[in-house]
């Protein structure tokens, strides 16, 4: 049996969207069980035979300052979900809630494993392929150093080998160019360390990419620093959008316009319902001693029940196994930040 917290409380939605995702969820998943966290007064008639309800007493606004999510509000649905997780009684935890305090709180609760330095978030893109293309860091981090990126390429590889059964994935790093010479002093000094990585077998790197290539499917993983990844994240929602928004334009005008449209409209339902970010729902929390999933905070019905979907799929490919097997691989050129404990980089503030 697959355990999940889920922090019913969190998004813009909260029970309203969680809970029936959740129930969509168990009917297709008769080896799952799910701790539904939340005030219980929002849970109350809610009964599976596989559902245990988990009360919490406060929850996380979308706009609570990070420090008000980790010092004052203890009991929140967030943090006893994430608890569930630190306590064995969950193999992995989903929220929809306050991206910022959903990551300190986890980094508090869960702490980061030997040779990482900062948790990433990691998400598949859609690619012209047909598949998804990982990128990470898709936010949390917007200043990163060259280990960093390497230890986020380590993350993203045993995400995906876990997710996709993919034993060697290919890693690129994005870039201005395809050219070593290119880029920052930090993104060459990343190159350096990623190729590197690559000639002891470490990690199997292809090189530099650009953004076009994200979405072209050139390699199964693309590494950057939080700030670039989250501009090319809401960029393809945003595409995705607007596919959506011309179809519905398009049959609302002149016949001559509408016959077109009719035309083409299987191809751009096609595309449309390929770029659907709903179907990418469920962001890897990437780096901590247990599996945190974020929702988008806007997710309706079908988002939610994916990234319920991805931390389920996480769970049941052992994905902290073969990060840590990763990292033991790897030990040597992440230097001094592999031999520092986690405790000495986990979240600074005690709450």
């Amino acid at each position: 049996m697959t355990t999940l917290s889920i922090d019913c409380m969190g998004g813009d939605h909260g029970p309203r969207v969680t809970l029936a995702a959740c129930r969509h969820f168990l009917e297709k998943h008769a080896d799952a069980h799910l701790l539904l966290v939340g005030l219980p007064d929002k849970l109350a008639g809610f009964d599976h035979p596989r559902v245990t309800l988990v009360p919490a007493t406060e929850v996380v606004a979308m706009d609570d300052p990070v420090e008000v999510a980790l010092r004052r509000k203890k009991d929140s649905s967030m943090r006893v979900a994430i608890q569930q997780v630190k306590d064995g009684k969950a193999q992995a935890a989903v929220s929809a809630g306050n991206t910022g305090a959903l990551m300190a709180i986890a980094r508090y609760v869960l702490k980061t494993v030997d040779g990482i330095d900062r948790p990433a978030i990691a998400s598949p893109l859609p690619n012209a392929k047909g598949g998804a293309t990982t990128v990470l860091d898709l936010g949390a981090n917007v200043d990163c150093s060259a280990e960093h990126l390497l230890q986020f390429a380590v993350l993203g590889s045993a995400l995906v080998s876990a997710m996709q059964h993919d034993d060697n994935p290919s890693v690129g790093l994005l870039n201005i160019g395809e050219e070593v010479i290119k880029g920052s002093e930090i993104i060459k000094q990343a190159g350096e360390l990623l190729r590197s990585a690559g000639k002891s077998g470490d990690l199997n790197f292809y090189g530099n990419v650009e953004g076009n290539d994200i979405f072209k499917g050139v390699v199964d993983i693309v590494v950057c620093d939080g700030f670039v990844g989250n501009v090319a994240l809401k960029t393809s929602e945003g595409l995705a959008g607007m596919i959506g928004d011309f179809l519905k334009q398009e049959f609302s005008r002149s016949f001559l316009t509408k016959s077109a449209a009719i035309v083409a409209y299987p191809i751009l339902k096609a595309l449309k319902n390929r770029m659907d970010h709903r179907r990418y729902n469920g962001a890897a929390l990437l780096g901590l001693r247990g599996l945190v999933f974020k929702s988008h905070g806007s997710a309706d019905e079908v988002a939610f029940e994916h990234a319920l979907n991805r931390a389920y799929d996480a769970a049941r490919n052992n994905l902290l196994d073969r990060v840590q097997a990763r990292l033991a691989h790897v030990a040597p050129l992440l230097g001094a930040s592999a031999a520092r404990p986690a405790e000495a980089v986990a979240v600074a503030t005690h709450p």
